[in-house]
């Protein structure tokens, strides 16, 4: 299962850019894009990532999957065009085959709800 180094290497790119001390944010949700053509499973990232959040600023923060689909750029009409499936490669326009594929490859975090809330030194007052 591949996708627990996908988790793995989700969860240390966000906290190497989350603030390091007391006054870091507590992160809420992290939001992923992950293109169809990837290789990874959704639900297999989401179990993965609870495991690979454990005893980091992430362990309690909800991960949320988006998927993108494919998309692939068709020569003859000069156009990107989003495709239903995974297996034909034609412009659903025209019908001519393309390689040029230009989405549904991705995977990367989009953004992090934060807990807005100061945080507080000590514990609770």
């Amino acid at each position: 299962m591949h996708e627990l180094s996908v988790a793995h290497a989700v969860v240390s790119t966000v906290v190497e850019a989350l603030p390091a001390g007391p006054s870091a944010p507590r992160v809420l949700e992290v939001h992923v894009r992950v293109g169809v053509l990837s290789g990874v499973v959704p639900d297999a990232l989401s179990y993965a990532y609870d495991v690979a959040a454990e005893g980091t600023p992430l362990a309690d923060a909800a991960l949320h999957v988006e998927r993108s689909p494919v998309v692939i750029h068709c020569a003859e009409c000069d156009g990107d065009a989003e495709l239903l499936g995974t297996t034909d490669f034609r412009c659903p326009a025209c019908g001519t085959p393309s390689g040029d594929v230009r989405g549904g490859r991705e995977l990367e975090v989009l953004r992090l709800v934060l807990d807005d809330a100061p945080a507080l030194a000590g514990g609770m007052p």
